[in-house]
């Protein structure tokens, strides 16, 4: 029996990062994590429960823990209710990334 290659972690995440659909993945779950992260910091400012938040926004505890893990991305409309929930402004933009 053929001894198995290690590989370290470099190599094996340049090979996943190199099949289709990797990078726009990875794109949305950084994406889903700062979201998470900006309103949790809210929240917790506030000292809020996440079942506080959730009652005020009208979701539930369990959709506001899995939003602020980063386990997914939400709507629109979920990030406004988020927001005025928070009384904190939700400010959406897109910007070049260098002067055209």
């Amino acid at each position: 029996m053929a001894m198995l290659e290690r590989t370290d972690w470099a190599e094996l995440r340049e090979r996943r990062m190199g099949e289709p659909g990797a990078w726009e993945a990875y794109q949305a779950a950084r994406l889903a994590f700062e979201l998470g992260r900006a309103v949790r910091e809210l929240r917790q400012r506030r000292a809020w429960s996440q079942a506080e938040l959730a009652r005020t926004a009208g979701m539930t505890q369990s959709a506001v823990a899995r939003f602020e893990a980063g386990g997914t991305v939400p709507t629109l409309p979920v990030l406004g209710r988020l927001a005025e929930a928070l009384d904190a402004d939700l400010d959406v933009r897109v910007t070049p990334r260098s002067a055209a």
